[in-house]
């Protein structure tokens, strides 16, 4: 009887422990940085309180998303596929039609989309300013309560702090030749001499400040005019952000509208065109 009571008594405080213990509390944000990560993944931002910037923005997809187009807030979806918020500090303009060019521009933007959050920058402005946390955490760390300048400014910090590094910068910056296989070497070789990717895809994050036309609008099927419906030129018809290649193997599907699921997809277009989209308006030279 002995043993029994010591196990039952061992269970108990075993079943008390898990009952009663009480996880280690969460630190607080404490700078700009992590206040917006703080925002990022709260869905107070959103008209409904449902959505958050994560919710299209998901950290396993290297904060892109898995569908062509995401839905927002009422559950419509939008009209462009989810770009990687990851790797943004060398960029100089947002969204596939570039019409923000600071990220504290862009990170207010998808709130306000209609499409999206839905939520009125102005009215989320009062939602922080009524919650006594928020109104803490920002004049602790702004010194003022929030506003859509510090909002922008603490959302557009943390999108900056999310640079990866990779095995190809090992490999390049610090030629240390054990960092990249062979076969992924004879792939940089061919992108950047037979395959003439690098001609739109360099720099840091392998893109570049230009626009193209890579021949996905044939104003038909394919009718987004991309950069055009900000700038009302008609050179601009079809063209779109050359869109960052790190962590590519994690953002499908590619390009504006989501249309290729893979990246042997992507290849085949590249190499035949005009087998995909027989007849598109305005393509780059380049790809003629």
């Amino acid at each position: 009887m002995k043993w029994i009571l010591t196990i039952t008594c061992m269970v108990i405080m075993v079943l008390t422990s898990l009952l009663f213990c009480t996880s280690p509390t969460p630190k607080m944000p404490d700078t700009a940085e992590t206040l917006g990560e703080h925002l990022f993944f709260d869905t107070i931002l959103s008209i409904n309180k449902k959505f958050s910037c994560a919710s299209c923005h998901k950290p396993g997809l290297s904060f892109a998303d898995s569908v062509d187009f995401s839905p927002g807030a009422f559950g419509k979806k939008g009209r462009r596929n989810t770009p990687s918020a990851m790797n943004v500090s060398a960029q100089t303009h947002f969204f596939w039609d570039g019409r923000a060019t600071t990220l504290e521009e862009q990170a207010l933007m998808p709130i306000a989309n209609p499409d999206e959050m839905a939520l009125p920058i102005d009215s989320a402005i009062k939602r922080l300013q009524a919650d006594e946390n928020y109104v803490r955490l920002f004049k602790s760390i702004f010194n003022e309560a929030p506003s859509s300048k510090t909002l922008a400014i603490a959302l557009a910090k943390f999108e900056n702090s999310m640079e990866t590094p990779s095995p190809f910068d090992d490999w390049r910056i610090n030629d240390n030749e054990n960092a990249l296989s062979a076969s992924a070497k004879r792939g940089f070789t061919i992108f950047s001499n037979k395959g003439k990717c690098i001609k739109c895809h360099f720099g840091p994050d392998f893109n570049n400040v230009e626009f193209r036309n890579i021949g996905l609008f044939d104003g038909i099927k394919l009718n987004d005019s991309g950069r055009a419906d900000f700038t009302h030129l008609a050179s601009d018809v079809g063209k779109f952000k050359i869109g960052p290649l790190r962590n590519i193997a994690l953002t499908a599907p590619y390009m504006h509208n989501g249309m290729f699921k893979t990246l042997r997809a992507v290849i085949d277009y590249y190499n035949d065109p005009d087998k995909v989209v027989p007849n598109p308006i305005n393509r780059d030279t380049l790809l003629s």
